[in-house]
């Protein structure tokens, strides 16, 4: 089974991308809310896709600084990331910190999201 690390979504946006994930790839979402967990799970376990809220709902951080976070320690850079935002702006810095092209959350079942969850889920 996949396993999804989501980062920083509020429990109504994590539903719909859990339930998204369950129905179409079969995997299993773990939540986190805040850098610190969201590290501490990514150590203790294997994940096949990390996606990371724009802005944390915990505090409003910047989930950017997340993926920076990820890509700089050599054991969970190879982890893919993305990051969830519909600012095409945003998405152009997550890719440039090392993620994969994310999404939006007016996208969420677009068939290109889909695809784009597909490369590494299906």
């Amino acid at each position: 089974m996949k396993r999804v690390l989501d980062v920083g979504n509020c429990s109504m946006d994590h539903g719909a991308i859990s339930d998204l994930l369950a129905s179409r790839f079969s995997a299993d979402v773990v939540q986190a809310h805040g850098p610190d967990d969201a590290l501490s799970e990514l150590r203790c376990g294997k994940f096949d896709l990390v996606l990371v809220n724009r802005k944390l709902d915990q505090d409003q951080s910047d989930g950017l600084e997340i993926i920076k976070q990820i890509k700089a320690d050599p054991q969970l850079a190879p982890t893919p990331c993305m990051l969830i935002s519909n600012f095409p702006e945003h998405q152009a810095t997550a890719v440039a910190a090392g993620a994969e092209p994310g999404f939006g959350k007016s996208s969420l079942s677009a068939p290109e999201t889909i695809e784009r969850l597909a490369k590494h889920l299906g």
